[in-house]
């Protein structure tokens, strides 16, 4: 009873013609990859920063609390200033080129 299944189904897809070929590989999904650091790692690593500089703060350390921040925040501008820039050169480019 199997085989004549077997046997049936490999008559009725030999009639249908040659199998489908393969889907082409999919490239990986760059936004989703910075949507998911933007949104879970990165409120963590902030998080970490801010238990550590109060620890700091909290043993007398001031001063490296405050070069500390200062340091983070001057590196958070830069980080928003690249982006700002990534969004202005694609407007150019759109600008110059349509």
């Amino acid at each position: 009873m199997i085989a004549t299944d077997f046997a049936a189904q490999l008559a009725t897809a030999l009639q249908h013609g040659p199998l489908a070929a393969p889907a082409e590989p999919k490239g990986i999904n760059t936004e989703g990859v910075v949507t998911f650091f933007a949104s879970n790692i990165a409120p963590i690593l902030l998080a970490v920063l801010g238990v550590i500089f109060i620890g700091r703060a909290s043993r007398g350390e001031i001063s490296k609390v405050l070069t500390s921040s200062a340091i983070a925040i001057v590196g958070l501008a830069f980080i928003a200033g690249a982006a700002t820039l990534f969004f202005v050169g694609d407007y150019l480019i759109n600008l110059l080129f349509s």
